[in-house]
């Protein structure tokens, strides 16, 4: 009789145990939130501009020097503009004044010899 006494004790006990540890459980995983997100997709076409009248203002003093490039850009909306005189070369940033593009080359300073290609990006 005792051995069923210890044996329903030791039941309750257990039971207990379990039900304070899933009340735990679900009351951790309860408190929980989660804020309100969005996500979408969506495209749009790319459209590329076009640069013109390219001309390279070169050092009085030092003449294989580079000081800037200067060029126009259509559409002229264009809030970003940066050059780049060599594949993998720094990029320098220019300014927009209605399509009228300026770039300072001088730091660091660009050189004729260096200059292999010219390379524009822009965005608005």
């Amino acid at each position: 009789m005792r051995f069923l006494a210890f044996s329903r004790l030791r039941l309750i006990i257990a039971a207990g145990a379990a039900l304070t540890v899933g009340v735990g459980v679900y009351a951790y995983a309860a408190s929980n939130t989660v804020p309100p997100s969005t996500a979408g997709a969506g495209s749009g076409a790319i459209s590329g501009y076009t640069v013109s009248s390219v001309a390279y203002g070169l050092n009085s003093t030092t003449p294989t020097n580079v000081d800037s490039v200067t060029f126009t850009i259509a559409p002229t909306t264009a809030t970003t503009v940066k050059v780049q005189l060599a594949s993998a070369g720094t990029w320098y940033t220019c300014s927009n004044t209605a399509g009228s593009v300026t770039c300072n080359t001088t730091s660091p300073q660009a050189t004729v010899a260096a200059a292999t290609q010219l390379t524009v990006v822009a965005t608005q």
